[in-house]
């Protein structure tokens, strides 16, 4: 298994964007249902905090799939993904019929996370725009 190709971060990249890309996807469709849900945490300026997140989600997975800044977009995404746990995935104040499934996704966004601080610490790897053909040479 050669897992030093330029594929694998490129794969990395992509099978992390998913979850981002089509939640914000999902936000700019159904708008109002997003609304009534984040309604539910008694967030104040929600259609501005709704907004930010879709910006958050769509533009941060823009860069990672080209690579282009995505340090940058992979440490943001990191801290809006810690936010976004502690205040909708907070299994321990939630009632027993909704805590498993709280407690469920609290430990997939932190295995996001983790991954978003190895991106932002790592790099996009080779397969990246906006890298030079210096930092490409530097990569091999």
């Amino acid at each position: 298994m050669i897992l030093n190709h330029p594929v694998v971060p490129l794969l990395g990249r992509l099978m992390m964007t998913y979850i981002f890309a089509t939640s914000g996807i999902a936000k700019f469709f159904d708008w109002p249902g997003n609304v009534a849900y984040m309604s539910t945490r008694h967030l104040p300026m929600i259609p501005l905090l709704l907004a930010a997140a879709l910006v958050i989600e769509v533009g941060g997975s823009i860069s990672l799939i080209t690579g282009y800044q995505a340090r940058v977009a992979a440490f943001v995404m990191f801290w809006y993904t810690t936010a976004v746990t502690l205040i909708f995935h907070n299994y321990w104040a939630a009632n027993e019929a909704m805590a498993g499934m709280q407690e469920t996704h609290f430990r997939k966004n932190l295995a996001i996370m983790g991954g978003l601080l190895m991106l932002a610490y790592s790099g996009p790897g080779r397969w990246a725009i906006g890298k030079s053909a210096d930092a490409n040479a530097k990569a091999n």
